[in-house]
């Protein structure tokens, strides 16, 4: 495995290598858990090559957020890469020239304001502006996301319809703890109690899931029943929503034909986590 910090040292790694073998990228942030390892190993099974970049990126976080404090572990990272088959990690210290970037991609507000949007303005112009510098300095034949952070995934494959992008955006599901807790780098600011009470979240969703399989269509009396159970948490929910899950649109009522999706945001503590859940299928909360 190599370490390359600079764009140029992984471009000319990367050269030769692309023209006989394929490439599957995983983008991060670091501080890797068992979901960061999936997209792994899932790469792993795409390419014959696989690269994981490790960047805490400024421009997707906001002046009262965490960017100063979030948690960079990059020689543990790096054990775990090494462990998982990664074939080349990108690690640079920084992606903007000295002044800041003065050309960046901007999402368009039908899909960067709803759900964390709302609360999180300019985040996913970051997001994009980071994603597409990535994509273009490692040029992957395949990248890897999580599913937990839904509204990226689908933005990220927006961008790379719009901009004609010769890259195949592949979603790996959530992996969860065993409580059903969606698992996250964020999740180590929770205090036992607070962990404890953060598992709430993915029973919301499963009750609502489970509500609509059961007869319900009245998006309205689902999301009450979700509430219901973050309130026996004592989780006042920055959001719970069930949306489509292409256009990000709120369903008043279901039906069976639908894609829709049930939407979670809560502060717990100094933790703000995030989850989601299709609402089209049953199969097991911590599958």
């Amino acid at each position: 495995m190599r370490v390359a910090h600079n764009p140029t040292e992984i471009q000319q790694s990367l050269g030769t290598l692309r023209k006989q073998k394929s490439i599957a990228f995983v983008p991060t942030m670091g501080n890797l858990h068992d979901g960061h390892l999936k997209l792994i190993a899932k790469a792993r099974e795409l390419a014959d090559i696989v690269v994981t970049s490790i960047y805490v990126n400024p421009l997707q976080f906001g002046p009262e957020e965490d960017f100063d404090t979030y948690p960079r572990t990059f020689e543990e990272d790096a054990k775990k890469c090494q462990a998982s088959g990664v074939d080349f990690i990108f690690h640079p210290d920084n992606l903007y020239t000295q002044d800041g970037p003065k050309v960046t991609l901007c999402v368009d507000t039908s899909l960067s304001v709803p759900l964390c949007g709302s609360k999180r303005p300019g985040h996913f112009n970051g997001v994009a502006t980071v994603v597409n510098l990535l994509f273009n300095i490692v040029q992957p034949d395949f990248a890897l996301f999580g599913e937990k952070d839904w509204q990226q995934l689908v933005i990220i494959r927006r961008m790379v319809q719009d901009l004609h992008m010769p890259v195949t955006i592949v979603g790996v599901p959530t992996q969860r703890e065993s409580d059903g807790l969606a698992m996250s780098s964020r999740n180590r600011y929770l205090t036992p109690d607070e962990r404890l009470r953060a598992a709430s979240l993915s029973r919301c969703l499963h009750t609502i899931r489970q509500g609509f399989h059961d007869g319900e269509s009245d998006s309205k009396l689902l999301l009450e029943r979700g509430r219901n159970v973050l309130a026996g948490a004592d989780i006042e929910p920055e959001y719970l929503e069930i949306c489509d899950e292409e256009t990000l649109e709120p369903l008043p009522r279901l039906s069976r034909s639908m894609r829709a999706r049930a939407f979670v945001a809560a502060r717990i503590g100094k933790a703000r986590l995030i989850d989601n859940m299709p609402l089209y299928t049953m199969e097991a909360i911590n599958s």
